[in-house]
């Protein structure tokens, strides 16, 4: 917690009541807190010459200069990797290979481009002095265990290269575990492997994440798991039954553990499309001929950059059919806060926006808007505290014993 942020709820509400002077407006609150985010997505041309994230770049909605515009202190970027057909030694190394190439790039952008502005944090005290700095700290999540391969000693490559979570699978079963989108299972939940895998990383201190895996993978999860699990970017079901979102059952098993669910910023998932948004978006994805999003997963990240000029006029026209018909925004977003909070109790409950993989709404559509989420949550009653907790706090709490955990098992 910053340094103001520890006093009391009493003397702030004296401040506001009786010191004009030191009135404590909500942007205040919002510099206070720890801010960050656990989940944007990089494509495979990040932090180059054309994809410089140092500017307020209009392909990005997770940049270093809207991290600064919105007071965010720090963000997990997301080493995204999908699945490419069966699981076979050359997928796995491909997805190894294209793995690297993004971890390359996250330390290009701390250590060369712009290690003025943001540097790589491998710890929480990193974090705390990074941010208490001025500048971004950066960390490193993989999303889709794949890249791991059949290969254990992977493992402890991503981690000595910088990553301290791994979203298990995507929306493919992998070698892991079975995936929340297939119908059928491949595995009925975690694989063997899947949980030599999970053992792992609780020895190294990597955070196991649940987002995109099936039910049944989330339950092995709670069982065998020595350590605290998080959700990096996933809503509440009771709210929207999408198969990424977790059931108030899994909150509550969540909150047991000790875990996060990181609520995502992508409309889909926080409430379900009425029919004439999705009328509108199935005629703009036919007239752009894009591919389906199932299809569009198991692309190579080549594949993906080549459709670029697409999805950049599908992102723009997306926002302008949302005016005519609004599907989602900030008031659903924290509704599933709100509903994280019931549930599961409110140190169980952060923000993963899934920025630049899909994620954006209206009043939340990239981090230089971050401060929209906590006048929302001032407007509803949340208190300084509690806004800590959810903006960074929470996480910082699941990281630290998720150490703690590893230093045990050493």
């Amino acid at each position: 917690m910053k340094a103001w942020a520890g006093i009391s709820a009493l003397a702030c509400i004296l401040c506001l009541l009786v010191l004009p002077a030191c009135r404590t407006e909500p942007v205040d609150i919002h510099a206070g807190a720890y801010t960050i985010d656990t989940h944007v997505d990089i494509g495979i041309n990040y932090a180059t010459e054309e994809v410089d994230p140092g500017i307020d770049h209009p392909r990005l909605r997770c940049d270093l200069t809207k991290m600064e515009r919105g007071g965010m202190d720090g963000v997990f970027l997301a080493v995204f990797v999908g699945n490419w057909g069966d699981l076979t030694p050359e997928v796995f190394e491909r997805a190894h290979e294209t793995a690297m190439i993004k971890f390359e790039a996250i330390h290009r952008l701390t250590e060369q481009m712009h290690p003025d502005r943001c540097e790589l944090a491998l710890t929480p005290d990193d974090f705390e002095r990074i941010a208490a700095s001025g500048k971004r700290a950066i960390m490193i999540g993989i999303e889709n265990g794949i890249v791991v391969g059949e290969d254990l000693g992977l493992v402890e490559k991503y981690y000595d290269l910088g990553a301290r979570y791994i979203t298990l699978c995507h929306s493919s079963h992998n070698q892991i575990c079975d995936s929340s989108s297939p119908a059928e299972p491949l595995y009925n939940g975690i694989s063997d492997f899947g949980k030599q895998v999970v053992a792992e990383m609780n020895r190294l201190g990597i955070i196991c994440d649940v987002s995109h895996i099936s039910e049944k993978s989330f339950w092995d999860l709670i069982e065998i798991s020595q350590a605290p699990i998080m959700a990096s970017h996933s809503g509440c079901a009771a709210l929207n039954p999408h198969n990424r979102n977790l059931t108030d059952e899994q909150l509550k098993a969540l909150a047991e553990n000790g875990g996060v669910i990181q609520i995502v910023a992508l409309g889909g998932f926080l409430k379900a499309e009425t029919p004439e948004h999705r009328e509108a978006m199935t005629k703009l994805r036919e007239e752009l001929e894009l591919p389906d999003r199932r299809t569009m997963y198991r692309m190579s990240q080549e594949e993906r950059e080549a459709l670029r000029p697409k999805l950049e006029e599908y992102d723009r026209r997306r926002i302008e059919i949302e005016k005519v018909y609004p599907a989602t925004g900030l008031k659903e977003y924290v509704d599933h806060i709100d509903h994280a909070k019931k549930v599961a109790g409110i140190d169980h409950v952060g923000i993963g926006t899934d920025f630049d993989g899909g994620g954006g709404i209206p009043g939340f559509n990239n981090h230089a808007e971050a401060r929209n989420v906590t006048d929302e949550l001032i407007k509803r009653g949340y208190s300084a505290e509690e806004i800590n907790k959810i903006w960074g706090g929470n996480l910082l709490r699941v990281w630290r014993e998720v150490e703690k955990v590893a230093a045990e098992l050493q």
